[in-house]
């Protein structure tokens, strides 16, 4: 069995839109009886929805067996669309079919359109099939209902939890001296988009949990920090790796009169976000 089936996208957030053409991608490899390929580019622009990595991981998800990450320099943004179908993927990857999303362009200024794609495809002994739009999720809509705050919202159209993954640093423990001890977290990707500043209940694993992004009015911070309390965690966290899935927003982050308004804050919210995590 040689050649390929393939596709091209940024794939950013690897959404519900996305997973329904990398499946329409894995049947029709394996109704030809060829393998499946995914085209995708090193640099996605920010802010990012996954990192590259996750990215990978959630297109193997889908059952695409080869996942080319493509470097999005000079030389390569410079291919007309026939070039890239030539060049790129007839000469280096064999690749017999294209498919093609509904509003997915490629090439120098995305100049050409799926009519082109069929001609070059006919020259080139390349079969060049479009998919029908599912739904109306795009990578963009994501972004902005979680530059929102709508990441229950953003969940639906990802098919998943939005995740923010990196690592626990020491913090200023002033969460532990009002009886709620949180995981200062530094994001692995510094591009990827963070939720709106607010409170959130999470998921940290299999423990349930609040997060706070924002800068601590009430104590006169002046830099964002992500801050999640996990319910029922006795340990040290600190130098560890850890996910944090988003899951409902609790509440904007405000200024208190004082650290014990505050905590008494805190109180409902932890109340409020283990109802939400029942």
């Amino acid at each position: 069995m040689g050649g390929f089936v393939a596709t091209i996208g940024m794939f950013d957030g690897v959404h519900r839109g996305h997973q329904f053409v990398l499946r329409h991608v894995v049947d029709e490899a394996q109704r030809r009886g060829l393998h499946s390929m995914a085209v995708t580019f090193d640099r996605q622009g920010a802010p990012t929805l996954t990192p590259l990595a996750d990215k990978l991981r959630l297109m193997a998800q889908c059952g695409i067996e080869r996942t080319e990450v493509l470097t999005f320099d000079d030389a390569l943004k410079q291919l007309t669309a026939r070039q890239f179908m030539a060049d790129v993927l007839q000469a280096r990857y064999d690749v017999r079919v294209l498919m093609i999303g509904y509003d997915n362009r490629f090439g120098h200024n995305r100049a050409e359109g799926f009519e082109d794609y069929v001609r070059y495809g006919r020259e080139l002994g390349i079969d060049v099939l479009q998919l029908p739009a599912e739904g109306s999720v795009c990578s963009s809509m994501i972004r902005q209902q979680l530059s929102d705050g709508n990441v229950a919202t953003a969940a639906e159209a990802l098919g998943r939890a939005y995740t923010v993954s990196g690592r626990v640093v020491h913090g200023e423990h002033v969460g532990t001296q009002m009886g709620f001890p949180t995981a200062n977290l530094v994001p692995d990707c510094a591009t990827q988009l963070l939720p709106a500043p607010g409170v959130y209940a999470v998921r940290v694993g299999s423990y349930g949990g609040m997060m706070n992004i924002g800068t601590r009015p009430t104590f006169d911070g002046n830099h964002q920090t992500l801050e999640v309390n996990i319910f029922d965690f006795d340990g040290d966290l600190y130098g560890s790796q850890i996910s944090v899935s988003f899951v409902e927003r609790l509440r904007d982050e405000q200024h208190f009169d004082s650290p014990e308004v505050l905590a008494q804050q805190l109180q409902i919210d932890s109340q409020q976000a283990k109802h939400i995590l029942q």
